[in-house]
């Protein structure tokens, strides 16, 4: 068999070279120490995911699954295969081109792609039944293990494809849900995506043969007697019970989990600090530009749903006022709902967010698809919080990879967004100040006169506000500030009348 086949279009995403390590923010987040002859947290998680490379050569044909199959992913060697319904021909392949990158994210080697044009996809195979022959054909002349599919599939269609091709075939959703149990880290996040993998994997228990069967006939597990002979509980309804115990636990757990990220949210909100998500689709470069603002040294990662934890940094506008940076998971297009219900806790840190910073890749072909992927899902958590949605300012990023031309149309469909390169720091003072112009738009200004006894106040002015002028005088010291509405409310007393 040959080694790869010719593809009717090419496979690799854009070149992305935004996610390098950024060795130090603007010169107004210049306050926050960092030692760069250690090793960041995300420097330690690159090298740990690098250490941690899937085996190739080991079988995953249908021949070799007995009983149920429930079982872990193990892509090698894969032919991708979509139907194009909507849209042109150039985001079709863009399409393609985001399911490769996703098939490599998990650890395959892309052989070949084909798609089709039709209305919709098949009720029966997905595709039509010519086209799963020459499916077929393809993954004969490459020598592929796995056929993963631009979509959700039904169980039917599933059980139909993989009796024509004779090899796994799993859809767009396993695959993304197979990236995420690779990316979890943290306890909350490995039990999110335990829960979505149960969700998803439980109407797909499939058992062949009668060897499924357990006949419980006569005495056996019972009193026996007339009427009450039969069937006992077969194996694949054991396994869906045990699926469902599981997922009831891991719901219980989550919820707990949940009410410790409640605390911390809470906390943060009584300090009075602005509080600023990062959102976006997946690959977009929200981490690196947490870090070119922070410093944070957060995981970057050139791949596909690098981030699934939650992180909190905290940085130093240039007025000396202090914000806190969120950076949350990526979104994708028809991100499955299972992922959605899964992570709610975790996209909560959107619905309280003070502003929404999304992240845009400016050099992908397609950026409006992006964002209405991002507004769809952020739009269905705000909903289920029955709040409001944030406000948003959108960053189009990784204009360094981009040509003027380029530029051009996008400030003529972008015009009010920022534009930045998280690798060169390029637009970041501008970033800034339009968050400092956002965050101050309700402040105040006062003048009050603080007592030397209160230097705990003098130190909350600076961090929470801006002081324009002060004046020292024999009891204290006369301070021309510009605070929040609510902090202002605290400083009544001491305004000077």
């Amino acid at each position: 068999m040959t080694e790869s086949a010719a593809t009717p279009f090419p496979l690799s995403a854009p070149d992305d070279d935004d996610f390098e390590s950024i060795d130090s923010g603007p010169d107004n987040v210049r306050d926050i120490l960092h030692d760069l002859t250690d090793p960041t947290t995300g420097e330690l998680q690159l090298s740990e995911r690098a250490s941690l490379q899937r085996v190739a050569g080991l079988s995953t044909e249908l021949a070799d699954i007995t009983e149920v199959e429930y079982r872990q992913l193990r892509l090698e060697r894969v032919v991708l295969v979509g139907v194009w319904t909507e849209g042109s021909a150039a985001q079709a392949r863009a399409n393609m081109a985001e399911l490769a990158a996703l098939a490599e994210t998990a650890g395959s080697q892309v052989l070949d792609a084909l798609i089709q044009r039709r209305s919709r996809p098949d009720s029966a195979t997905y595709i039509g039944s010519g086209k799963a022959d020459e499916l077929r054909e393809a993954v004969l002349a490459t020598g592929a293990d796995t056929v993963i599919c631009d979509g959700e599939l039904t169980p039917a269609q599933l059980t139909a494809l993989e009796k024509i091709v004779k090899v796994k075939v799993i859809d767009r959703t396993a695959l993304i849900l197979d990236i995420f149990a690779q990316h979890a880290t943290s306890r909350e996040g490995k039990a999110q995506v335990s829960l979505a993998q149960m969700e998803y994997m439980l109407p797909r228990l499939r058992g062949w043969g009668e060897s499924m069967s357990r006949q419980a006939g006569g005495r056996a597990g019972s009193n026996g007697g007339v009427g009450l002979r039969g069937p006992g509980e077969t194996k694949i309804e054991t396994d869906r019970r045990r699926i469902r115990e599981r997922m009831a636990k891991l719901r219980r757990e989550i919820r707990e989990m949940k009410k410790s990220r409640t605390v911390m949210r809470a906390a943060r909100e009584r300090t009075g600090i602005p509080r600023l998500t990062v959102v976006g689709y997946t690959n977009a470069g929200k981490s690196s530009l947490v870090n070119a603002m922070t410093g944070a040294g957060v995981l970057v990662q050139n791949a596909l749903f690098a981030t699934l934890d939650p992180t909190t940094r905290r940085a130093t506008l240039d007025d000396g006022r202090a914000v806190v940076f969120t950076d949350t998971v990526g979104f994708v297009r028809h991100l499955p709902t299972q992922l959605v219900e899964a992570f709610r806790s975790t996209l909560e840190e959107v619905v309280d967010a003070d502003l929404l910073l999304h992240v845009v890749d400016g050099s992908d072909p397609f950026p409006a698809e992006q964002i209405s992927a991002v507004r769809q899902v952020i739009g269905e958590v705000v909903a289920e919080e029955g709040a409001q949605p944030p406000p948003e300012l959108l960053v189009i990023n990784k204009i360094d990879a981009i040509d003027a031309t380029r530029m051009t149309e996008l400030r003529g469909a972008f015009g009010d967004a920022a534009y930045v390169s998280a690798r060169t720091g390029e637009g970041l003072p501008e970033l800034f100040e339009r968050i400092r112009e956002f965050i101050g738009r309700s402040d105040i200004e006062m003048t009050i006169d603080v007592p030397y006894t209160r230097g705990d106040l003098v130190s909350r002015l600076h961090e929470e506000g801006e002081v324009l002028s002060a004046e020292h005088t024999a009891d204290g010291t006369t301070m021309r500030v510009r605070v929040p509405a609510a902090f202002a409310g605290a400083l009544a007393d001491l305004e000077v009348g």
